[in-house]
């Protein structure tokens, strides 16, 4: 098969700029895949752009623009999957499986903090007040419920991450 120049020229380009590409298609897309099929799609808008493209020292920011229009608009063409609903399903009482130990380390966890932080966590995440609520029972500034939590979520993550 006879080839023209510019087909040469088009495929010595992405041999040498394929794996650049390809690694940006993988940041749009965030999955290897996902990514091979945008490069392509991409590359396929420049082959039929080829002849029109007149600053060959742009194709990289040709390709890549390509690569973010065809991105965003499979991104829109995309169905939801999950649709807001004003209905909340029905809270499950049972406890996952092999989640009774978490709970226990979690409890553990919750006794070792000081009175004020454990409090201000049992009154945020178990009680799912607001940090003015808490301010107020608690009778202290929301500023000092911010860092309270923040510093009480730091212990609780150290106290239950696995030591490595």
């Amino acid at each position: 098969m006879q080839t023209t120049g510019w087909e040469d020229e088009f495929r010595e380009y992405v041999q040498a700029r394929g794996p650049a590409l390809l690694r940006a298609a993988n940041q749009l897309t965030g999955h290897p895949l996902d990514a091979e099929d945008l490069l392509q799609n991409a590359l396929t808008k420049t082959y039929l752009a080829w002849d029109r493209i007149e600053d060959r020292g742009a194709l990289d920011g040709y390709v890549r623009r390509a690569m973010v229009n065809i991105n965003i608009s499979q991104w829109r063409r995309r169905k939801l999957e999950e649709y807001p609903s004003a209905d909340l399903p029905e809270a499950t009482t049972s406890e996952p499986v092999g989640g009774g130990e978490v709970h226990e380390q979690l409890e553990q966890a919750l006794e070792e903090l000081p009175e004020r932080m454990r409090a201000a966590i049992v009154l945020r995440y178990y009680e799912d007040m607001t940090e003015p609520e808490i301010a107020r029972t608690l009778g202290i500034s929301v500023g000092t419920v911010k860092s309270t939590v923040s510093r009480a979520m730091a212990k609780l993550r150290s106290a239950l991450l696995p030591s490595r």
